[in-house]
């Protein structure tokens, strides 16, 4: 990623002119510096260069905010980090400057992103192919590694170094261009060729320092190593079933024969093991060529993982915007003929992916009636009965049964992030919209970052008749976002109510607080452009 401030726009510059009149020599082949040292960038210039970017992530459509992907997701990040911090991966200046937040975003790609300043992105084309908890932790803990070791900000700085060559070629071709056309393009193809291979190289040195700390990350926060080796195995199958590019994680991240083996040294043979990797790289590869075709199949290998792993990876396939022959043919299978017949797991699969995808096309009693045949078939398995019970509450939502939503996600344990956004949305406008506002603001006290919860809050405030406590909350919605000027748009506006109506002095006087902090963010936004 190329990302330059004006400060390294100024440097390259001069480095050119350097270069053109012989003051300065040509820079030579760059090496991998030693971890933590190499990059120009500080930890406050990256967090800031990644808000930037991550504001316009969060206005993208596909951003997307689903509470059991999200939840899922988290319950893997979180004890990565926790292991990031106890291995020493993490300086103290990182932990506290740097944001460590996950977005999902709603595409089939088979993908995941570091971005600079701690934030990750994965897209759900990426869970839709793991087959464990393990599979998509080795992924998050690669690109958390990323993030760690710096790599962003050593990489810009390399960029830096190496941007001078491909200009002076582009320079010297223009100034031989009169002379011989020829020579001009050599000059221009060379410099460029020599600049790509330097940022190749480095580029490679960082995924296999990513690969090693990824590794030990994940292994130190509990999961097994195995994932790492059997994810690598199963990109591997996939590069060579499909090359369409839509899986640009193999071409970001180059799946060598050494790094494959890298993996597999790390993890100890397990009896068996070996077939059974095999098994299951085939199975998923197969999986993901029928999935880029469009074929309306359940993955096999989800027999591999935890049930409640493969109904996650399940709602990950039918939410990632595929086709309306897929959603049918999903819909459809636990109907058709011989069905019973198959394995008891694909059968839950089957069932919990149809009645998702009925719920896509709001066919609301066919989803229903599904959801009802699979609740009893996991009943012995509490994360995936859990997972069935918030599917359930879900259609009653969309269908606008709110009561019989609401004591869906209220009658079980244990109670996370989905039960309470389902039962804010199915009682933020009734009776229950006080018990509504309750909880969300004990909750948003400890995430102050959900912008989900902070704009339900908004509404369950302006249904008990608390205007100025709602505009707040809509502001710290946009400042979940990083949207510096929504946010001063909102306090402003409980400015004016305050001084038109009067009323709860205390939270006018956070209001006034929060502005300033909004005001000055958004002149330092304006500042940096």
């Amino acid at each position: 990623m190329a990302f330059f401030s004006i400060r390294h726009g100024r440097r390259v510059l001069c480095s050119v002119l350097a270069l053109l009149l012989g003051l300065a020599p040509v820079l030579s082949h760059a090496q991998l510096p030693s971890l933590g040292d190499g990059s120009d960038m500080g930890a406050g210039a990256e967090r800031r260069l990644g808000d930037r970017i991550v504001r316009e992530l969060y206005r993208d459509p596909d951003y997307l905010d689903d509470p059991v992907l999200v939840e899922y997701l988290q319950g893997i990040w979180q004890p990565l980090l926790a292991a990031a911090r106890s291995r020493g991966e993490m300086s103290e200046e990182l932990q506290e400057r740097f944001a460590w937040e996950l977005l999902l975003g709603r595409d089939r790609m088979v993908n995941a992103f570091a971005l600079p300043g701690g934030y990750m992105g994965v897209y759900a084309g990426l869970i839709a192919v793991t087959d464990s908890r393990d599979e998509l932790a080795s992924v998050l803990a690669h690109e958390l590694s990323h993030v760690t070791q710096r790599h962003i900000s050593r990489l810009i700085t390399q960029q830096s170094r190496t941007t001078p060559l491909m200009l002076a070629a582009m320079v010297l071709g223009a100034l031989a261009a009169s002379k011989s056309p020829q020579a001009a393009n050599a000059l221009i193809v060379g410099g460029t060729a020599v600049a790509s291979q330097v940022q190749l190289n480095f580029s490679r040195a960082m995924e296999r320092e990513a690969d090693r700390v990824g590794y030990g990350v994940m292994t130190q926060a509990g999961f097994d190593g195995q994932g790492f080796a059997a994810m690598f195995e199963k990109l591997q199958q996939a590069s060579r079933l499909n090359d369409n590019g839509a899986f640009p994680y193999l071409r970001s991240h180059p799946l060598t024969t050494e790094r494959i083996a890298d993996m597999r040294a790390r993890v100890p043979l397990a009896s068996g093991g070996a077939p059974q990797r095999q098994e299951r790289g085939a199975a998923a590869a197969a999986d993901a060529a029928a999935a880029e075709a469009r074929l309306p199949t359940v993955t096999v290998s989800a027999a591999f993982g935890s049930l409640e792993h493969a109904l996650v990876a399940a709602r990950a396939r039918v939410i990632s915007r595929p086709d309306v022959d897929a959603l049918r043919a999903w819909a459809a299978e636990p109907d058709q003929g011989g069905f019973t017949a198959q394995p008891p797991r694909r059968q839950k699969v089957a069932l919990y992916a149809g009645a998702l995808a009925l719920l896509q096309q709001r066919d609301f009693e066919r989803a229903r009636a599904q959801a009802a045949r699979l609740a009893p078939l996991v009943a012995d398995d509490a994360p995936a009965a859990r997972g069935v019970r918030l599917l359930s509450a879900e259609i009653d939502l969309r269908a606008g049964i709110g009561a019989r939503a609401a004591a869906l996600v209220v009658q079980g344990a244990p109670s996370g992030r989905p039960e309470l956004i389902y039962y804010a949305e199915a009682s933020q406008h009734g009776s229950g919209a006080r018990d509504v506002a309750d909880r969300l603001q004990t909750w948003v006290a400890g995430h102050p970052r959900d912008a989900t919860a902070w704009q339900l809050l908004a509404v369950a405030y302006r249904a008990i008749g608390q205007p100025l406590r709602a505009l707040r909350a809509e502001a710290e919605a946009q400042v979940a976002h990083l949207d510096w000027a929504g946010a001063v748009d909102r306090y402003k506006a409980g400015q004016e109510l305050m001084r038109r109506q009067g009323g709860d002095y205390i939270e006018a006087s956070i209001i006034d607080t929060r502005l300033r902090e909004a005001e000055s963010r958004l002149k330092e936004d304006a500042a940096e452009r």
